[in-house]
């Protein structure tokens, strides 16, 4: 065989010589796909888009293989208006946005826009390569590029400069800067460079590496142990327009039930029965609000999953039952590992109907996780996902709400911590070895067990939880990051590591409040929860032998604080609800890092410890101990702090105050916000007026926010069982006008007005005019400058 080689002494064993692509013989265009067939083997260029290009490698005399991983969604993507113009050196391929050069010679990749600006390009003549099971990709490593994505790593924001690796892994050292892997493998990266913007996702799902400059200056590069070199570039103008086309490729979160952004409750464990019960009462004598308890591993018999240990909770039923009339919701855990015991029915069925995972000889993996010896069901089997979906009737009957996925990696107590590598994977006949389906063991289980929920009750929309996963997971599944500890370290560790799994796709996701392991205090827990109030995940957990953390365990002074935190949560939760609806329709994260938002402002590019929520709420936990104030970057424009009113101009660092009763917030001018009234829990009480604040500025003039509305539990919203409403403003020296337009109203809304809160108004106005029609129902005053107007909404005419 012809071929160039490189040694890379970043290669994944050391030193490794590598057969590179080289020489163009001969191309082909097939519809939408661009072949090339060169010395070293074929590669194909399928463009999906005129934004998003796939690359698929094959080594030899292979044929290229089109089938993707799981994590692809099923979609009908297809562009071939691109043209080919066969120059000497070089083919100019031309898409609507896209001009793609290929190097003949030394086979390469340069993307670039209709302007002739570079976007991105292969490093020099080493683009795509193989060793042996390896498949490589090499790219340009650009000056003052950054690096976004990848999902649950830690570290800072900006991800250069570091080597990491895809693999589930059940990690239960303490999680430091430098701890990689963990639980979730998302092999998707976002290049921005100075304003322009692009992503890479390599769908493989064998253990994968990206090297993003650790080893070389000049280039960086991702490579997999197994499988197929198959990756999407995608173009963007920015990256918001990334995020939406690579959840084009992944999908994009459900809406969940409206309950599950509320408060969770957990520890490892609560029981028995009365425990619950005395948790429960708790919250609702110190009114402060829950909506979920959650359920570790000792509800259940010996820990075989699906079933309780009638001991400890002799009346399920009765306790569930009896939870729910005072709102409370139950989520239960359920961990892979079926125990091994010829009287248990689960393993009976599971042996009879050959559902587990197994050995290629025919005998069955057998290891040891929390009940003992145990078998672990083939997910890469529809039957078998159809199976252990239908099992979860066992728990809802009885009136559980939610499912809890854990130890999925597969976690494993062994060595290895995890399931053999020499097990096989049947995957409805395309059998491959654990290698090949270690990182989507996770996402197959959550497939598994959202279908299954969405079966047994079609009209409710499930709720489920999980620890592992792969891209694509936020298809069926919220994800919290595992076994974190009470540290404050992992306090800060936890900002940036929720931005990048928002930019990934995985907007429903959130940290163990207070620290799963170690022990908490009073303090760490205030501020933990007061991140929480902003995080789309919110549930404080802790494990077993550890102090514990509920909002009330370190005296009221620090109960006082939580309380509010957690009411404030609630008043927010109509806005965080409108942002899963845009997350669910856009991909767009609910927690933004700034440089989403202000991709122009250096100062932006790795701040790592502020955020966004949504475009307008700009958040600064504070994650040290003994703090009263803190640094806080305020990006262009005008910044109110939410708590004072105080106006700052942005593009600079202020010092904010921030003594332990205070989480810095600030609003942008111009902005509105709704807030919700508190409850102790979701639909505790019908909401008679929404409260929308309008947050005035003397250099903004006008602003609108477009609000979505539905039941919060059912699927109807899929059918069109939806409001959405547009609130504008505009606003002069004297005179105000607010404007409600119906742009949907196939569902009836609880309340029945309007309450508009003009705040920061320093004179009162002559004129309001409502829907253009001037008004007298309103009161100004003076002492809060803030103006206030109800508008009925039955009175909003469809525009």
């Amino acid at each position: 065989m012809n071929s160039s080689e490189i040694i890379d002494s970043g290669s994944l064993t050391g030193d490794n010589s590598y057969f590179i692509f080289s020489e163009l013989v001969e191309y082909q265009k097939e519809g939408n796909v661009l072949f090339l067939r060169l010395t070293e083997g074929s590669i194909a260029l399928e463009f999906l888009t005129s934004d998003i290009l796939r690359v698929v490698m094959a080594k030899g005399d292979n044929q290229v293989d089109f089938s993707s991983t799981p994590a692809v969604v099923d979609h009908t993507l297809n562009y071939n208006n691109f043209s080919i113009l066969d120059r000497t050196e070089l083919l100019e391929v031309k898409t609507e946005s896209l001009k793609i050069l290929i190097n003949k010679k030394n086979f390469s990749l340069s993307f670039y826009d209709l302007e002739d600006k570079l976007i991105h390009q292969d490093y020099n003549d080493h683009a795509l390569g193989w060793s042996g099971d390896q498949v490589r990709a090499w790219k340009k490593l650009e000056e003052q590029e950054r690096f976004y994505g990848l999902g649950e790593k830690t570290g800072y924001l900006d991800k250069r400069g570091r080597k990491y690796t895809m693999w589930n892994t059940d990690t239960f050292n303490p999680h430091v800067p430098s701890t990689d892997p963990l639980y979730q493998s998302i092999p998707f990266l976002i290049g921005f460079n100075q304003g322009r913007s692009y992503g890479i996702y390599f769908d493989n799902s064998y253990q994968t590496y990206f090297d993003l400059g650790l080893n070389s200056k000049e280039y960086y590069s991702f490579w997999s142990e197994g499988g197929k070199l198959d990756y999407y570039f995608i173009n963007g103008s920015n990256i918001k327009e990334i995020i939406k086309s690579y959840t084009d490729l992944t999908g994009r979160m459900p809406l969940p039930p409206k309950w599950s952004l509320g408060y969770h409750q957990s520890r490892y464990s609560y029981h028995p029965e009365a425990e619950v019960r005395e948790i429960a009462q708790k919250f609702r004598e110190k009114e402060i609000p829950c909506d979920v308890i959650h359920l570790d591993i000792h509800y259940m018999d010996e820990y075989k999953v699906f079933t309780w240990d009638e001991k400890e909770f002799p009346q399920p039923k009765q306790m569930l039952s009896d939870l729910s009339k005072d709102g409370f919701k139950v989520v239960t855990i359920i961990d892979p590992g079926v125990k091994k015991d010829p009287s248990y029915k689960l393993y009976q069925e599971g042996i009879k109907h050959d559902y587990f995972c197994k050995y290629l000889d025919g005998e069955y993996y057998i290891a040891k996780v929390w009940p003992g010896e145990c078998a672990f069901p083939d997910f890469t089997k529809a039957e078998v996902r159809r199976w252990w979906g239908d099992q979860h009737h066992l728990l809802l009957d009885q009136g559980v709400k939610g499912i809890w996925n854990d130890m999925n990696e597969p976690g494993i107590f062994s060595k290895t911590s995890t399931m053999d590598l020499e097990v096989v994977h049947d995957n409805d006949g395309d059998m491959g070895t654990h290698r090949r389906f270690h990182n989507l063991y996770g996402l197959l289980e959550g497939q598994a067990t959202y279908e299954g929920l969405k079966r047994y009750n079609f009209e409710e929309r499930p709720f489920v939880l999980t620890r592992a996963g792969f891209s694509g997971i936020q298809r069926y599944s919220a994800v919290w990051t595992g076994d974190n500890r009470s540290f404050w370290i992992h306090l800060e560790l936890a900002i940036p590591m929720l931005m990048n799994m928002g930019l990934s796709g995985i907007t429903f996701c959130g940290t163990d409040v207070g620290g799963f392991a170690d022990n908490s205090d009073g303090e760490l827990l205030t501020r933990w929860i007061q991140l929480g109030l902003f995080m789309p995940f919110l549930r404080n957990h802790c494990a077993i032998n550890n102090i514990n953390q509920e909002p009330w365990s370190f005296g009221e002074e620090y109960e006082e604080i939580i309380r509010k935190y957690i009411k404030l949560r609630y008043r927010f939760l109509t806005h965080l609800y409108n942002l899963f609806y845009q997350a669910h329709q856009s991909g767009l994260p609910v927690m933004r890092p700034l440089v989403l938002e202000y991709p122009e402002d250096e100062k932006t590019y790795n701040l790592s410890d502020q955020f966004m929520v949504g475009d307008s709420v700009l958040v600064a936990p504070v994650y040290q101990p003994d703090r009263s104030e803190r640094m806080v970057y305020l990006p262009k424009g005008e910044w109110q702090d939410f708590w004072t009113g105080q106006s700052y101009q942005g593009q600079k660092h202020i010092i904010a105050k921030a003594p332990l009763d205070t989480i810095p917030i600030f609003i942008k001018a111009g902005a509105i916000l709704p807030l919700s009234p508190v409850m102790n829990y979701v639909g505790e009480e019908k909401i008679e007026e929404l409260e929308l604040n309008i947050y005035l500025s003397g250099d903004v003039k006008e602003g609108s926010y477009r609000l979505y509305e539905d039941d919060g539990s059912s699927f109807a919203y899929q059918q069109g069982g939806y409001n959405i409403r547009e609130f504008s403003y505009l606003y002069y020296t004297d005179r105000l006008e607010v404007n409600i337009d119906s742009l949907a109203d196939d569902y009836q809304l609880e309340y029945s007005s309007y309450l508009i809160k003009f705040r920061n108004l320093d004179l009162e106005p002559s004129i309001v005019v409502v829907d253009g029609v001037e008004s007298d129902q309103w009161e100004y005053n003076n002492g809060d400058l803030e103006l206030k107007v109800v508008i009925e909404a039955s009175k909003i005419e469809i525009k």
